[in-house]
């Protein structure tokens, strides 16, 4: 697969071996089926790495491909898999549809056996339709005018994610939740199998190349929770909290491996992998493995150069987090946008924190609200297993619920998205509605892009005071809310603007030299450190995205300053 753009196995926490990629060269066209161009899987028409690279609106483009399944997967129940499609598809295969699926942040799987041929060439073709201009799709940063301007970008449509083949036999392991019970020193699982499934599962855990757990019952009785001790005894040494836990300073992870037998012998076999860590709120702080930990996120687009949504190779993936870690960041929000899973995956391994977000739509309707809710459902449960992700922040600044203040429906909606979450996830902090205008959730947060330290000083002097602040002139709660003991965190601030090259850009405070730019960094950063009632910060932004020039870094990842003046300021060094 080495040809093979973004060759990769696209869902490493759930793992299995006999794949196969589908990305690299497909047939193409705009508007009718002729395809008559070449476009680049999995990069969308308006990128370079595309091989299109043409920006303007289209709203029904094709794709079509050949392929023939290889000799490991004849005779198997075969699964097609996309990591993305923007926005609203219809897939063919052979000639004949076998699914139709709406939503461009989020996978879906067809099982396509019934349509594949296993001894001779398969045709599959995708229809995307996506009108750009509908503010009723939750988009996120993805612009509906024909130029991107101040926050908001070149949209991207139809495949923006990996396409690729999975075979598995008729019994195999359909999904497994993993929930780490870190109090009770042990971890939780609950399985999805094929109906009818028979025979036995057996779950193996290990840590460190030492076998932990090897736990197996029947595959008739694994439709509950079941739970594992996680056996110090086992472990020799080491301390649970001390040397087990996972945190971002001490990514340590398990090996899991689920087995499913039959008669007949491994009818599947899936490899993940969990951390041990809590996440909570206890007397108005947040808690990490039971001790307060103070969050310094940095605000993460996830956009790049040359390929806009989509990550031009799996090292950008790790670069960036390298980068994150290296300026004396412990976290990313990542910002309206639901990332990838191999990010995921190497947020996991590297230690990164994670807030989890879904791009936002702009006008609020029963259309609009049932389309949110149906994908972020999905995004809880196809992230659910990451010890990464300790945030969910289903709505951002009253974006798609503009009228929140006094709409009792959008109120509603806000409250039924967070409960929602909660019921589907217990063991995460969920915001309501991140950066003001708060009608419950677990964490005050507050986006505030004041650069004056004697304002900052003023505005979070006292807790009477921060409850009062109107930063972006709006309150931070509405309808009554009493948020006074909730935690309390700024979770955007700085967009300090700094351009070498002649085209400033856009930015929320614009400076034109280096030493301007790290003094206004260093005021605001060490302002909102020392404020005692605030437990952590998101600072905007990691990276420049096209005109937005709020960035650490370039939007080629170019550091603007010493990075290690700015690790220096993140850890409270005033020089």
């Amino acid at each position: 697969m080495k040809n093979i753009p973004r060759s990769e196995y696209p869902r490493p926490i759930f793992s299995r071996e006999n794949w196969m990629s589908l990305n690299g060269e497909w047939e193409f066209s705009f508007d009718h089926a002729e395809f008559d161009k070449r476009i680049t899987v999995p990069f969308a028409y308006q990128t370079r790495l595309s091989g299109i690279n043409i920006q303007e609106f289209h709203e029904v483009v094709w794709y079509r491909r050949n392929f023939t399944l290889p000799e490991n997967m004849l005779g198997k129940k075969i699964i097609l898999h996309f990591g993305a499609v923007d926005y609203h598809c219809v897939i063919w295969l052979n000639g004949q549809i076998v699914d139709r699926h709406s939503g461009g942040q989020l996978g879906f799987s067809v099982d396509i056996t019934e349509f594949v041929r296993h001894e001779s060439e398969n045709t599959v073709c995708l229809k995307v339709t996506d009108d750009p201009r509908d503010l009723e799709i939750p988009r996120g940063k993805q612009y509906w005018k024909e130029r991107p301007e101040s926050i908001f970008y070149t949209p991207v449509t139809g495949i923006w994610q990996s396409v690729w083949l999975e075979a598995v036999n008729e019994y195999h392991i359909q999904r497994v939740f993993i929930t780490p019970l870190y109090d009770e020193h042990s971890i939780q699982f609950e399985y999805e199998l094929s109906d009818a499934c028979e025979g036995e599962l057996e779950t193996i855990i290990d840590f460190r190349g030492i076998n932990v757990s090897v736990t197996k019952i029947s595959a008739n009785s694994a439709k509950g929770k079941f739970s594992v001790l996680i056996q110090e005894t086992a472990l020799g040494a080491w301390n649970f909290t001390e040397d087990i836990a996972w945190s971002p300073e001490n990514p340590r992870l398990f090996d899991v491996t689920f087995r499913l037998r039959s008669g007949a012998g491994t009818e599947d076999e899936v490899t993940s992998y969990f951390g041990m860590r809590k996440i909570s709120v206890h007397n108005g702080k947040i808690m990490l493995n039971n001790r307060p930990y103070y969050q310094k996120l940095i605000l993460d687009q996830g956009y790049w150069e040359d390929s806009l949504l989509t990550a031009p190779d799996d090292d950008a993936f790790i670069k960036d987090i390298m980068l994150v870690k290296q300026m004396g960041f412990n976290g990313v929000r990542k910002h309206q946008k639901v990332e990838d899973p191999r990010f995921l995956f190497h947020a996991d391994r590297l230690g990164l924190l994670v807030w989890g977000e879904i791009g936002s739509g702009y006008i609020y309707s029963r259309k609009y609200a049932a389309a949110l809710m149906a994908e972020w459902n999905s995004v809880i449960l196809r992230d659910y297993n990451h010890p990464c992700i300790v945030a969910w922040t289903p709505i951002n600044e009253s974006w798609g619920v503009a009228d929140i203040a006094c709409s009792e429906e959008q109120q509603a909606f806000v409250k039924a998205i967070y409960y929602y979450t909660k019921s589907q996830d217990k063991t995460r902090i969920v915001i309501d509605n991140d950066g003001w205008e708060h009608v419950c959730g677990d964490v005050l947060t507050i986006h505030d892009y004041e650069s004056d330290q004697n304002v900052l000083d003023e505005r979070y002097h006292t807790v009477k005071d921060l409850h009062n602040s109107m930063p972006a002139g709006r309150p931070l709660t509405v309808n009554g809310y009493d948020c006074s003991k909730k935690p309390v965190i700024i979770s955007e601030f700085g967009g300090i603007s700094f351009s070498k090259t002649p085209d400033s850009g856009w930015g929320y405070c614009l400076v034109d030299n280096e030493a301007a730019f790290l003094e206004k960094y260093r005021v605001i950063v060490l302002t909102i450190l020392k404020q005692k009632e605030i437990q952590g910060f998101c600072y905007t932004q990691l990276a420049d995205v096209e005109q937005e020039t709020n960035g650490l870094v370039t939007y080629g990842r170019i550091p603007k300053v010493d990075l290690e003046l700015i690790r220096e300021i993140n850890c409270g060094v005033n020089k």
